[in-house]
């Protein structure tokens, strides 16, 4: 597996990282804990050296899921994980007070059973505590040793600069796809200045990419993407032009829609690790089958000409959601 580097701190990782939220939450039922390990342990033993996940995916299972799984090999792995709920409970609120950031510090730390957290995200910006405190707080962390590298999830410009004031961001964690590319306006120019690496979630646009999803698919009751505007039925029919448009770039290339998706985000700049999540075997192998798929400046530009002119219909997020992205 190639590698990159996440920020100008020495944070290397595989190319190809993997989400490990939907294993445990958000995309209906858990996956059977021994399934879940063996999916982990298969990304590693094929080069996959980063694996995402946050107290809140659960709350608290995945992270403990994790920490079983890589328990073998933690020290060839790098284990990003978040603060920033209340309890650890997404839907309680934001919490990035000092003490309760020091508090999932140590909580995480048990559950992954290491004596490290290679990459400390704050989970979403929280307007009540000072950037200045949050990122002060990591700083002492990493001086302690048990944080390596501080990271941000959907930040927005002010709140990357006054944190990289204080303690340098690693990394930026946002949704980007070609189903998403707000990133590109004003976040990946900063996060170049600043010598930020870029982890986007949702690389295949919450699978929607992969042209396994249309306007009849259903989802389980528990299942996040049925409160998505943008997976409406009526959106997802209406989106479909995009999917088509990707297979038909993937079937000239021998490669699928997601293979296609993956390996545009690849390419648009050396610091960009995308972490796609799956539950299924086949689809992480043909995830990273993208990282040697090489599109040539042609192709890129065709993508770009072709995606350029589709309009993608529906909101990434419920309003309530949506407040708490781009402070």
């Amino acid at each position: 597996m190639k590698k990159r580097l996440l920020g100008t701190g020495g944070l290397e990782v595989s190319a190809l990282g993997l989400g490990c939220m939907g294993l445990s939450f958000g995309y209906g039922p858990a996956t059977n804990n021994m399934e879940a390990i063996r999916l982990i342990q298969t990304a590693f033993d094929d080069g996959v050296t980063f694996f995402d996940t946050a107290e809140a995916y659960g709350p608290f299972a995945n992270e403990a899921l994790l920490g079983e799984a890589l328990a073998p090999f933690r020290h060839q792995v790098v284990i990003a994980t978040k603060f920033g709920f209340k309890n650890g409970d997404a839907t309680a609120g934001l919490d990035s007070r000092p003490e309760r950031i020091r508090q999932v510090a140590e909580e995480s730390l048990k559950r992954l059973r290491t004596d490290h957290i290679d990459l400390f995200y704050q989970h979403r910006v929280d307007p009540a505590v000072p950037m200045e405190d949050v990122a002060g707080t990591v700083k002492d962390l990493i001086a302690e040793g048990k944080v390596k590298h501080f990271g941000l999830s959907e930040a927005g410009v002010a709140s990357i600069r006054k944190a990289h004031a204080v303690q340098p961001v690693a990394a930026l964690q946002s949704e980007y796809s070609l189903w998403w590319r707000e990133p590109e306006n004003d976040i990946l120019p900063v996060l170049e200045e600043l010598g930020i690496g870029f982890v986007p979630f949702s690389p295949l646009g919450k699978g929607f990419l992969t042209g396994k999803i249309d306007a009849h698919t259903s989802f389980d009751k528990t299942d996040f993407r049925n409160k998505v505007p943008r997976f409406s039925e009526e959106n997802r029919k209406a989106n479909q032009s995009l999917v088509d448009l990707i297979g038909k770039i993937a079937a000239d290339k021998a490669a699928t829609p997601a293979q296609i998706a993956l390996a545009w985000l690849l390419a648009q700049k050396p610091w960009i690790v995308p972490i796609p999540g799956t539950t299924k075997l086949h689809r992480l192998k043909e995830n990273l089958g993208s990282v040697d798929l090489d599109l040539t400046v042609d192709e890129l530009n065709r993508i770009h000409t072709a995606v350029s002119a589709i309009k993608v219909q529906g909101d990434r997020y419920p309003a309530d959601l949506q407040q708490r992205v781009g402070r």
